[in-house]
């Protein structure tokens, strides 16, 4: 005989989480009572909380609140609905930024109006599925997690019930970035520091949203509903929209991106469940940490980098000239049909040096 708890949250996760032992029970536990604390307000997507690149302290406990969101999310131009699950209502889900050696106490909320468990796996930490056994929480409960960042670089974060909850919760929005920084700065290959003047969040998600039979995507009242006739699109592996930061069309016109000429910009890039090969049109990837790992040298002058599924990179470029840069996903057909597309906006004087159009457009001479 199951408990609710059991049945809400699947045997295998169930049975799992009664096989850890306590965390006060726990071997190498130390007292962290002298570290200095600071809460921190996360941000929407493409947006990063406030942060020092180089810590001027020693580690400090970064606390966080994240609250999970169950909400209808119009993902196209077309109206489409994807019944979405987030984190604290984004897709992708906010950046933390903390330094290596930091210790990131994350309260994870679950509130009572949600129809499903949820958890978070971090990528970053170590032990305890990414602290997925330890965070996993019905609709009405919260949860708080520690763990210490003892790798600097970008990671992904995700929900990972259990099963086919899995993948079906994180092509559903549950998935967002840590970046842990170095507590000296990012460096080139040579150690020579490296900074940025604005960094901006790109959280590539694909969907797989389900058709009628006359070919119109669907739209249901909440997860729940959608999960059976999800499940087998997902199972084709073709999905339906590969978009930046939730809908097609979230980082352009209005929400495009700016800079200015000379500014230099990270540009934090993830994806939770699929390959993807980020392109600057128009410029490049000055320094790239493909992999997203800072205790790696970057490479430099890339065209096109290249995420793992289930990683996040970082690329670092300075604005040479004014203008709207598009920022792809370099499948150009995800990019222009399914909707992997931002723009970026940036001010400033023309250089002819760089560019310039010797000829207008006119007809062919006639010899």
């Amino acid at each position: 005989m199951f408990t609710r708890r059991q049945a809400l949250m699947g045997v295998a996760a169930a049975g799992l989480l009664a096989a850890l032992p306590p965390m006060t029970a726990m071997a190498g536990e130390i007292d962290l009572s002298a570290l200095p604390r600071e809460r921190i307000a996360l941000v929407a997507p493409p947006f990063v909380h406030a942060h020092e690149q180089v810590s001027t302290t020693g580690p400090r406990i970064i606390e966080y609140t994240m609250t999970i969101v169950e909400k209808t999310v119009v993902i196209d131009d077309e109206g489409t609905t994807l019944q979405g699950m987030t984190f604290d209502g984004s897709i992708p889900g906010p950046m933390m930024v903390v330094h290596q050696g930091d210790y990131v106490e994350l309260t994870l909320v679950n509130p009572e109006t949600n129809s499903l468990p949820h958890n978070i796996d971090f990528h970053a930490a170590t032990g305890g599925l990414g602290g997925g056994a330890l965070t996993l929480i019905n609709p009405g409960e919260e949860t708080t997690l520690r763990f210490k960042a003892t790798r600097s670089g970008t990671f992904v974060y995700h929900c990972a019930p259990e099963g086919a909850m899995i993948p079906w919760h994180v092509v559903s929005g549950m998935s967002g970035t840590i970046m842990v920084l170095p507590r000296d700065g990012l460096k080139d290959e040579t150690g020579r520091p490296l900074r940025y003047d604005k960094v901006f969040y790109v959280g590539e998600n694909d969907f797989y949203v389900p058709r009628d039979e006359e070919g119109n995507f669907k739209s249901y009242e909440s997860p729940g509903d959608s999960y059976a006739d999800t499940l087998p699109v997902m199972r084709g592996l073709i999905p339906t929209h590969v978009v930046f930061n939730g809908a097609k069309g979230s980082l352009t016109g209005d929400n495009a991106m700016t800079s200015k000429v000379g500014e230099t910009v990270l540009i934090v890039h993830s994806q939770a469940n699929r390959d993807t090969r980020p392109h600057l049109i128009g410029g490049h990837g000055d320094y790239v940490w493909e992999e997203g790992k800072f205790d790696n040298p970057p490479m430099k002058d890339l065209e096109t980098w290249f995420i793992r599924g289930g990683s996040a990179g970082a690329a670092l470029y300075t604005f040479l000239q004014p203008g709207i840069y598009a920022y792809v996903n370099h499948n150009l057909i995800e990019a222009v049909e399914l909707g992997a597309t931002a723009h970026f906006v940036v001010e400033g004087e023309w250089n002819d040096d760089l560019m310039k159009q010797v000829a207008a457009p006119g007809p062919i001479p006639v010899n």
